[in-house]
């Protein structure tokens, strides 16, 4: 191109935002979504399920039944001290609110994490003194436990839990 007398070189076309950067620019967009949502899904589906109780249609009927148990509980007055340890395992102590122990009972139940159920253990407590009862756990890692206990009378028929402890407890370092 000749101006003045003199050639000018071609100038290149001026760039601006043409239909590839756009289509770009709407793939990447939605592959980021794509991606966020794979993590999260495999996050929801790998980890608890949410099912906080087995059988919660049957334990729906029961819940006056549950509720009138654990008023009867809190009429008996008692206290319990609940601990965990590496080497001890887990003691349960209950005690009246007079300070004698409550001796007598068969003590059951699970003891698992709080957040998924696939360490989860059935347990049974002997009464080691009057009042005290315990278990030896194998292989305890440090973090959070969740204990769920149900104590009847030894020979006390079918009368069902007179005592039921649901605790989280911690296991240090």
């Amino acid at each position: 191109m000749r101006l003045g007398g003199e050639l000018m070189a071609a100038s290149p076309e001026v760039q601006g935002l043409r239909g590839r950067h756009v289509l770009f620019a709407f793939l990447g967009f939605f592959g980021v979504i794509f991606a966020v949502n794979g993590v999260f899904l495999y996050a929801a589906l790998s980890t608890h399920t949410g099912v906080v109780a087995n059988e919660p249609y049957r334990k729906g009927l029961n819940y006056n039944q549950r509720i009138a148990a654990f008023q009867a509980q809190e009429q008996l007055g008692w206290a319990e001290e609940t601990t965990l340890d590496r080497d001890a395992g887990l003691t349960l102590t209950l005690h009246k609110s007079d300070g004698t122990p409550v001796s007598g009972l068969f003590v059951a139940g699970t003891f698992g994490r709080p957040s998924t159920d696939k360490f989860d253990r059935r347990i049974v407590l002997t009464e080691v003194e009057p009042g005290r009862y315990s278990a030896k756990i194998e292989a305890l890692e440090p973090g959070a436990w969740i204990v769920n206990l149900e104590a009847t009378w030894i020979g006390g028929g079918d009368k069902g839990p007179v005592y039921r402890l649901r605790k989280r407890l911690w296991l240090k370092s």
